[in-house]
């Protein structure tokens, strides 16, 4: 019996004309900058993103935990929504690997705002708490049901963290889908973040993989840590091709899937 599985985006597979690049890919070793597979998808993501440099690492989590970690040291303080994908599914990692702990903060439908942000970051002469850093937002948000960040509200917050020169991170990992479904370019998105870590396995059909992307600054040292959380690869541009293959042929093509989505929930209803 055929069945449609509707559980997650996380659930696609590889086209055949993804797998044709995939077989086709020229690789080298990466751990040594090599591959050249590799170093084309980088430079297209951080073009795509308008970022100095990109990294592709091996998973969603690991691109956050990268990018927490180099914007962080031990003890130090990340903010984010309470229902984010940092504090409920990522197993601990920000304090396992990075020292660090969480502030959640609880928004609506996965939005939290300046206002309810501000109270909650700790006095710089305050030595006997711990240091805020981090203001992390997520777009689209996986528990509240695919909530797209409002931009508005994603400048407002940007300029609260300046304010106190906190860093931003953006976990975008479905940022595409908040880019076809707003018109709003990745690009602009990622404008307002120092660094933003975005999926290509999920809608866009890769069978593995994530791009982190900021200044060539914070990827040098990104590339450090990748390596220190067990995610550098070698010939790794056979799955890079995927991801080559998604960003060129298959970001538009998500809109299909919110139209799909919509007659679904629709129809239900």
């Amino acid at each position: 019996m055929k069945y449609i599985d509707l559980r997650s985006d996380t659930v696609t597979k590889p086209s055949q004309q993804m797998r044709k690049a995939m077989f086709e890919a020229e690789v080298g070793d990466d751990v040594f900058k090599e591959d050249p597979t590799v170093n084309k998808l980088e430079k297209y993501a951080a073009e795509l993103l308008g970022k100095e440099a990109a990294l592709f690492v091996p998973s969603g989590v690991m691109g956050n935990q990268i990018c927490l970690n180099v914007h962080t040291r031990p003890a130090d303080e990340v903010i984010c929504e309470s229902d984010s994908h940092i504090f409920n599914y990522e197993s601990g990692s920000p304090a396992a690997l990075s020292g660090i702990q969480l502030l959640p903060i609880n928004g609506t439908q996965g939005v939290f705002t300046p206002e309810q942000v501000e109270p909650f970051i700790r006095p710089k002469s305050a030595y006997y708490m711990p240091k805020t850093k981090v203001i992390e937002v997520e777009n689209t948000h996986n528990r509240a049901g695919g909530t797209i960040h409002p931009i508005e509200n994603i400048l407002a917050l940007k300029k609260l963290a300046d304010k106190y020169g906190l860093k931003k991170h953006l976990d975008g990992a479905r940022i595409w889908n908040a880019s076809v479904e707003t018109n709003i370019s990745v690009a602009e998105y990622a404008s307002h973040f120092d660094s933003i870590s975005c999926c290509l396995s999920k809608g866009l059909g890769a069978p593995v993989g994530s791009i982190i992307a900021g200044d060539k600054d914070f990827i040098t040292e990104a590339f450090r840590v990748r390596k220190s959380f067990g995610g550098g690869m070698r010939q790794v541009g056979i799955l890079a091709a995927a991801g080559l293959y998604a960003l060129e042929n298959n970001r538009k093509r998500l809109k299909e899937d919110h139209q799909k989505a919509r007659l679904l929930a629709e129809t239900i209803n």
